[in-house]
């Protein structure tokens, strides 16, 4: 699970000279000033050689308000100058910057738009990009919790014995791996014949059958290791699977490249496992990230209704509506008093710029407030509860936006 490195390491290179200096003495100039900067021809060129990289939160602003008066440009003005940029910088080959941010880059240019400087947004806009300002205050959030139902006591031991579950998480699987292509290539991933050099025979560091370090899953691992859960844990109650079957080639996915991807992945499982609960990663969105709360579009529909008709066969039909509507569900385990609630922590990731609004959004697609009423109905139930998810809400890349408190009438 990972940021779009190109993209964010792009923006990161930008100085405090792009707009006044890296210090608080002096002011950034307003939108429509930068906006006349911008609009003169080389000025990309200008804006590298101005950076010098900046050191503190005020410096920060500065080229949030340059880029927010890019943004004013229009999309193409936006994601076109972030594309020279990235190039001037070097910090990834042409294709890379190109196809990276062209897909990210105008849900960027949309949040700047929508930005005021100074603001809680804009200061985990820089904590996001360069690790500056300090993380705003967590507000604390009252949010309304079901009567509390009468105490508890813990269950006598049942004398059974425990059920087995496997885990597996972030199988990138990576349909163009090549083996023997070059394993060290300068490419965010390797073991492709991106050139010719790279093809099989002209390496030195020609790429395995199972996999390398600096490459995705070859299609054999994967493969290989559900003949091993199935070998080592064959008496498993289920498997978990939280997240990411597609790889990290970010600058070149699409809608229909990533929905093959994560298919033939779930055809595999089924084939070879019983029951698999899955999440919602990251990388399952085009573009990689992109998870759109409601309240904003639906544009991530696409994402919901194909893993909602997978995962139909192992939680049911009532479940997977409601991961049309939320990429996240609650079922319970057919052969015990378990149930299984799936988070789609997409929705509270900083890597998803669709989350950076001119107000943050709380809760985000209402996901919290639902998860409250399928706790409480567990809970009267007397069911016991997994919860899980592709990124634990305590994780450094998780929004700590609301810190909630219970209000139980």
């Amino acid at each position: 699970m990972r940021l779009s490195t190109a993209l964010l390491t792009c923006l990161g290179l930008f100085g405090g000279r792009v707009l006044g200096s890296d210090g608080s003495a002096n002011s950034p100039r307003g939108v429509t000033d930068a906006q006349k900067t911008l609009s003169g021809d080389g000025w990309a060129d200008r804006i590298w050689e101005q950076s010098r990289g900046v050191s503190s939160c005020s410096g920060c602003q500065g080229i949030l308000l340059t880029f927010k008066g890019l943004a004013a440009l229009g999309d193409r003005a936006f994601v076109d100058t972030v594309k020279d940029i990235c190039k001037l910088s070097k910090v990834e080959d042409s294709d890379v910057c190109d196809g990276t941010i062209e897909l990210e880059g105008p849900i960027i240019a949309e949040a700047l738009r929508n930005l005021v400087i100074g603001s809680k947004t804009s200061d985990l806009f820089c904590i996001t990009f360069l690790g500056l300002c300090k993380y705003p205050e967590v507000e604390p959030w009252a949010v309304p919790f079901p009567p509390k139902p009468l105490p508890r006591i813990r269950p006598a031991p049942s004398g059974q014995d425990p059920i087995r579950i496997v885990h597996y998480s972030d199988i990138h699987v990576d349909q163009m791996y090549t083996e023997g292509s070059n394993s060290e290539c300068r490419k965010p991933i390797c073991c492709r014949p991106y050139t010719e050099g790279d093809e099989p025979g002209n390496t030195d560091s020609p790429a395995g059958p199972y996999g390398e370090h600096t490459c995705d899953s070859p299609a054999r691992l994967e493969l290989s290791m559900y003949k091993a859960i199935k070998e080592l844990v064959p008496n498993a109650a289920f498997s978990i699977f939280t997240g990411d079957v597609v790889d990290h080639a970010i600058w070149n996915t699409s809608i229909p490249y990533n929905e093959g991807q994560i298919v033939e992945s779930y055809v595999n499982m089924d084939n070879h496992l019983g029951i698999v609960y899955g999440t919602a990663g990251n990388h399952e969105a085009h573009p990689t990230n992109a998870f759109q709360p409601n309240s904003i579009g639906n544009s991530s529909q696409w994402i919901y209704d194909l893993l909602s008709g997978i995962w139909s066969r192992w939680i049911g039909p009532k479940a997977a509506v409601t991961a049309e509507e939320l990429g996240a569900y609650s079922t319970r385990y057919p052969h015990g008093n378990l149930r299984v609630i799936s988070l789609n922590t997409n929705l509270f990731y900083r890597g998803n710029f669709w989350l950076f609004q001119k107000e943050m959004l709380r809760d985000p697609s209402g996901q919290i407030e639902w998860l409250v009423r399928e706790l409480d109905a567990a809970e009267k139930a007397g069911e016991h509860v997994y919860i899980i998810g592709h990124m634990p809400l305590g994780d450094r890349n998780a929004f700590m936006i609301s810190r909630i408190i219970s209000m139980r009438s």
